[in-house]
């Protein structure tokens, strides 16, 4: 099979969502519903916290860019969604398919960031309430989101610069209804070994790391919140702390089944 260039104007296929007429109708329904639930749940969040000035707070601060992350990530995916189905055509151009992709690395990154960053501030809050003001101060908050965007733009161009140089097969067809990286490393004809490596490698340190540190500063937190000797003080560290863990739970299950484990196909035709 002859490979071409992928900056010619070709274009992948989103195979993810079936391809029944009778469905389309039904999954346009369900995804546009989701999404504006995310979308609006997510715009109060932020409205409601810059509004109110007791919630100018460092953990509101981060949930507040957490939120605006989630808008984000939601809408790099599901409008192009939205419009394949409303016009029932699956197809999206190289360009596009780059883009999302990239995007789709950024703000997933950008997430998994902050999190462990809500993770040091609950540490912080719980186990060094005394020191909290001093050490949770609002440049260090910023700068702390600042690294964190940063880092997942550098992290994500890295990985679309390294796509320029493999060239795609003639088959663009893809398993999924948004274009992600490892899918587009599957469909090239040239050698993406490297690729591979890099994105096992990035994978490993940014779910490993930032997982860790999760994991150690909720387990501090958990052995604060026992020896406390008021039942309310507990409570309100437990209620806070087994939110976050869920939000946790459920980013970090979701990031494994999408892009971690499928890190560790190194070779495309495993």
């Amino acid at each position: 099979m002859e490979p071409r260039n992928q900056i010619d104007a070709s274009e992948f296929l989103l195979l993810g969502l079936t391809e029944d007429p009778e469905l389309q109708p039904l999954l346009f329904s369900l995804f546009l519903s989701t999404y504006l639930v995310t979308f609006l749940g997510n715009l109060l969040i932020i409205l409601a916290i810059s509004s109110d000035s007791h919630l100018h707070t460092p953990m509101y601060f981060f949930l507040s860019n957490l939120s605006f992350t989630d808008i984000c990530f939601s809408t790099t995916t599901t409008p192009k969604m939205l419009v394949n189905l409303q016009v029932e055509n699956q197809s999206i151009t190289y360009t596009g398919c780059l883009t999302q992709a990239c995007f789709v690395m950024i703000f997933a990154c950008l997430e998994n960031c902050l999190l462990e960053v809500m993770a040091y501030d609950h540490y912080v809050a719980i186990c060094h309430p005394l020191r909290y003001t001093i050490i949770m101060k609002p440049n260090f908050c910023g700068l702390l989101s600042l690294l964190s965007l940063l880092t997942s733009i550098v992290d994500a161009l890295i990985h679309t610069l390294m796509v320029l140089h493999v060239c795609s097969c003639t088959n663009l067809e893809t398993p999924h209804f948004f274009c992600e990286l490892v899918q587009i490393l599957k469909l090239a004809c040239s050698d993406t070994l490297i690729n591979y490596i890099l994105l096992f490698f990035v994978a490993t340190v940014w779910g490993g790391v930032p997982l860790s540190g999760i994991i150690y500063s909720y387990t501090q937190v958990v052995f604060s919140v026992l020896r406390m000797p008021s039942t309310g003080g507990k409570y309100k560290g437990s209620s806070t702390c087994m939110s976050q863990l869920s939000v946790v739970s459920l980013f970090y299950g979701t990031g494994h089944g999408v892009y971690i484990s499928s890190a560790f196909h190194i070779f495309p035709g495993t």
